[in-house]
């Protein structure tokens, strides 16, 4: 991700988004933060929009950590090739983004706890290389506040969350407007 630029996105908040997220698993429904994390949520809402997310898989799952997902080498991959950890067509799950970085929020990011169900972006040791790829706690993970930007909380399917493995599919995500 070095050297890759970093990326302003487009999309314009409303402050009052919500992504629900239709995985192979059933519904998760996570309240965005676009006070708190204003450029991780519209790069997230313009992935989202664009169709980016759909039909990714999820390829990292660390019981009592994080299940995460969001990298497009996954695409063209059965669930067994990504749970196996196999190369894809693409590369090796995990190592793919957008093409592009954005930078870190969680310095400034005022609601930055990962909390049970937290949203937030993974990225590589460079703090503004963050891109496409996202995780969801599986319980408090407090030592990742001081370097990773959570972007959303969950309101609805943490029970989806915690059955998610390596291999599950993100079928689509769809961000929706509601008021709190």
């Amino acid at each position: 991700m070095f050297g890759k630029k970093l990326h302003t996105p487009e999309y314009t908040l409303a402050g009052d988004e919500v992504a629900v997220i239709e995985t192979s698993q059933g519904t998760i429904r996570v309240r965005l933060d676009g006070e708190g994390a204003p450029i991780h949520v519209a790069n997230f809402c313009e992935l989202s929009t664009m169709g980016f997310y759909d039909g990714l898989k999820f390829h990292r799952y660390v019981p009592g950590f994080v299940i995460q997902g969001g990298c497009p080498n996954t695409r063209d991959m059965t669930r067994d090739e990504v749970a196996r950890g196999l190369e894809g067509p693409d590369g090796m799950p995990g190592t793919g983004g957008p093409g592009y970085c954005i930078k870190a929020e969680y310095l400034t990011n005022p609601n930055n706890s990962h909390e049970d169900g937290a949203l937030a972006m993974a990225r590589s040791m460079n703090p503004d290389s963050a891109g496409s790829q996202f995780y969801f706690c599986l319980g408090p993970q407090h030592n990742l506040d001081s370097g990773y930007t959570v972007f959303g909380s969950t309101i609805e399917g943490k029970d989806v969350i915690s059955k998610l493995r390596a291999g599950d599919e993100i079928v689509h995500v769809e961000i929706v407007h509601e008021a709190r």
